[in-house]
């Protein structure tokens, strides 16, 4: 099994390059990617829609899905959702992005837990993804 950690060329580098925005396991054929936290920033570092639970959803799942797509995945693609929110009566916002954004019947399995603050003061929410690249 191959363990590759990247950071896309399309996507900012996370901040302060302290992590990688997804690791790649590579058992053999097809691959699993595990992605780190994303907020909704923009290339600067800035929160896309502060206070806007929509803005942020749809921002962070853009990155998502170009970090998917650099290592030949998307968000057909995605097993399991983890999201980390500031505040649980957001979920209706975040929700609807989120039955947008993946159509399936089921959905991704999915984790959502409330948290007292993320690393930036106007991130609402950071999501990550395990998804699976087909073979």
């Amino acid at each position: 099994m191959r363990l590759t950690l990247d950071n896309p060329a399309g996507v900012s580098a996370p901040y302060g390059d302290r992590f990688a925005h997804v690791a790649r396991l590579d058992p053999g054929p097809g691959a699993l990617l595990v992605t780190s936290g994303q907020i909704a920033a923009d290339d600067s570092g800035a929160v896309v829609g502060p206070g806007d639970i929509a803005a942020q959803s749809e921002r962070i799942f853009e990155l998502i899905g170009e970090i998917l797509a650099a290592h030949g995945a998307s968000l057909a693609d995605v097993a399991h959702i983890r999201t980390f929110m500031t505040d649980l009566g957001d979920l209706p916002g975040y929700g609807a992005v989120r039955r947008r954004l993946f159509p399936g019947t089921p959905p991704p399995a999915s984790t959502t837990v409330e948290v007292r603050r993320l690393f930036h003061p106007d991130a609402l929410l950071e999501v990550e993804v395990t998804a699976v690249v087909p073979a």
